[in-house]
This record gives structure tokens, sequence and C-alpha cells, in this order.
């Protein structure tokens, strides 16, 4: 189990990647009764599960699925059918009969108790061995010859021509972690049509006055970000690179777009009821005071008031509910939490089978969709995983 490869394995089907859509696609096939074997390019798997584990793991979000279907934008009429088979409550059960107790925060968000991902990992991986399922890792796909597919590893190279393959070769962030992209030119060079790989859930790169120094690594607590049609309410950490966290990362589409960006610093406050308070600020009150005992705002929000408002004619009042962040795009790909882009639907057939490459499937984050954190990523790896798997298990089948 996640041992490095010995010879050549013999198997029915191969699962590229040891990230959670590969597991559930290698998962599902061992059910149906077929041999796999897992190549993974790293010394270990799922490492960037185990990085989201981290912070806690956010399994699913426990919510109505019209609202969970909604967070997945455009791709939301594609993933319509795979969702429902691997939903919030699915993926609960599932974690469930691995042993993990899970507890569903106030806003739906799904965890383990433990707040980590390593217990539902090892035991995910023991049940897989249980299985009969063969991971190997060092074994770095290097492409096709003819219709074996072939792999770089410690031994040398190897090839193997399965019945089936699932690609689950993962987006084109946090390329240390296994998801650098590469896969792409081999895929385009067989004919399949990829979307270019842009950030999703991305940081804003901002160049600071050095005033701001003070303020990196606390967080704005209690605001509003506004970037053209989308509208996001969470906390943002100022950086020395920018703005990072769950209240900016939901804006990235339409931040690619170049779409202005504002925050509101007082959403709980209505424009009337703040244009109120300011008429009756004492006139020898000065602004930053105003701003730190009549409004009470937090030292970190007054200093981004004064960092963005330089050189704007609007009145204070109105900058507070709307107030211009003066952004340099986002921050490079690799930083990002997930991609968007990858393999487009128009390529794929209804089962996740490439119609240039018979027998083989893909799933997880390679594909063209993008969701915002808070559980929707691993929802749809798990959904995608489980079928492609299981369509791949049918072809099988099929064939014999």
């Amino acid at each position: 189990m996640g041992g490095e490869g010995k010879g050549t394995a013999m198997a029915q089907a191969v699962v590229i990647g040891a990230g959670p859509a590969g597991l559930m696609a290698a998962e599902q096939l061992a059910m149906a009764g077929h041999d796999v074997l897992v190549a993974e390019a790293k010394p270990s798997v799922a490492r960037k599960f185990l990085m989201a584990g981290k912070s806690g793991l956010n399994l699913t979000k426990d919510e109505p699925f019209d609202l969970l279907l909604q967070s997945y934008g455009e791709a939301a009429d594609w993933l319509r059918p795979m969702l429902p088979e691997f939903d919030a409550a699915a993926i609960q059960d599932w974690a469930r009969g691995l042993g993990q107790e899970l507890f569903t925060g106030s806003t739906g968000r799904v965890f383990p108790k433990v707040m980590k991902a390593s217990p539902l990992l090892r035991a995910w991986l023991a049940r897989l061995d249980q299985q009969g399922v063969q991971i190997r890792t060092r074994w770095r796909w290097i492409g096709w010859d003819g219709e074996a597919l072939r792999f770089d590893t410690s031994e040398g190279v190897q090839s193997i021509t399965p019945d089936a393959t699932v690609l689950a070769l993962g987006g084109a962030s946090w390329a240390r972690l296994g998801s650098d992209g590469a896969w792409a030119a081999q895929l385009m060079d067989k004919g399949v049509t990829l979307a270019p790989f842009t950030p999703a859930n991305s940081a804003v790169a901002v160049d600071w006055s050095h005033h701001m120094a003070t303020h990196y690594g606390t967080a704005l607590k209690s605001v509003r970000w506004m970037a053209g049609d989308l509208i996001s309410r969470g906390e943002a950490v100022i950086s020395a690179k920018g703005l990072e966290g769950g209240g900016v990362y939901p804006l990235t589409p339409a931040l690619r777009a170049d779409e202005p960006l504002f925050v509101d610093l007082v959403p709980d406050v209505s424009a009337e009821a703040l244009l109120a308070r300011f008429a009756a600020k004492k006139p020898k009150t000065s602004l930053s005071n105003w701003l730190k005992t009549g409004l009470r705002l937090s030292p970190q929000k007054v200093a981004l008031f004064h960092e963005m408002s330089k050189g704007v004619t609007s009145q204070p009042y109105e900058l507070l509910k709307r107030l211009p962040i003066h952004y340099a795009g986002l921050r490079p790909m690799d930083e990002a939490i997930s991609s968007a882009g990858g393999v487009k639907r128009g390529a794929l057939n209804d089962g996740l089978m490439l119609t240039a490459l018979p027998g083989t499937f893909c799933a997880g984050e390679m594909l063209d969709w993008e969701a915002p954190t808070g559980g929707y990523l691993l929802t749809a790896c798990l959904a995608t995983g489980r079928w492609a798997g299981r369509a791949a298990a049918e072809w099988l089948a099929a064939a014999r």
C-alpha cells in the first residue's frame, strides 16, 4: 500500500493520480471486481488532501442541493447528474463508514471531529488494500507508447496496457503537491480540447504602502466584498503580498476579468444610518477618531480605509460602504487553492470518457469546472471520481 513499484504489475484498470478523485475511482473499480493499479508521481498519496486537512478538512457543505449546485457556476449543468449520486449526505455516510465522527458548523460546513485528514486517509487506504487495489508511488506518467501507458519510476520506465484508464491528474495549482498541469500537453497531442488554466480561489495582489506593514497577518472581519456581479461576506487576511482568505476567494472569476474590487467595511450598518452618524459627528472630531471611536472600526479597517481612500473624492460615509481596493491582479496560479480550466465538457461523453481516447476517463480538478472553498471542491472531486470509476467499470464489463 503506497509503496514503490517493483516490476510491472498487471491490472485491468489503471488510475493515474492518487488524490481523492483517483482513490474514489479506484474504489469503484475494485468494488466492481476489477484488478486496479493506482499510479502516483509523488512519494506519498493525497498530498493536497492532507494539506487541506491542516485547516480542518472541510469535507462538504450540508445545504439544499439546488443551493449547493449553484456554487459550481457555469459547470452546474454538467455536474448536475454526478453530484446527487454522491452528495453531502452520501459523503458524510462514506466518512462515517471509514470510522470518522463528524460535525457540522453553523454555516453548514462539515468536518471530521479530529479536524484533520490523516485518520480518514489511513482508513481509506486500508480499505483499498483489502479490496486488492495496488498503489505505486514515485510512478510518474510520461505518456503513451502506442496503447501502453508509460511511467518513469525509481526502477526505470514501466509500461502497462490496461483495458481502462482513469486520469485523475489534478489541476495546475500547488505544483509541489502534485498538481502541476504538466499532463495537458499529452492530452492535447491526442486531440483532446482543454480550456487554459487560470487561478481559482486566489489571493489578490496589492502593492501596499509601508504604512500597512504593521497590519500584515491580521484579518479584516465583518466585511462584505464585491466584484462584478459577485458578492462575498467573509474575512480576508492582510499579507505582505495582498489579501487572502475566504472573503475574496469566491470573487476570483470576476477578478480574473479585471472587474473592480470593493469592500463594505460596515455591512451591518445601512447607508442611511451611516450618513446620520457622520452628520452627527462633532466638527472637532477628526475622521480617524470618528472611525475608531464613533464606528469602533478595528485598526486594520481604519488602516485599509486610509490606504485606499487616498485621492478619492467621495464622502467618507460613502467610501465605508464601497471602498475601492486598488489591486494589481491575482497572485500567481501556483499559489491559488485551485485552478479553473482543464478538459472541456465537449471532449468527454456522459460517463467522463474521452471521445478521442475510448477507454480513458477523467475525473477531479483536471476537468474544466471550478467552485469556491467551503467543501465544494472536495465534494465535486469525490463525485466525479466516483462517476468516472463506475463508468470505467461499466466499460470493462461491456468489453467482456
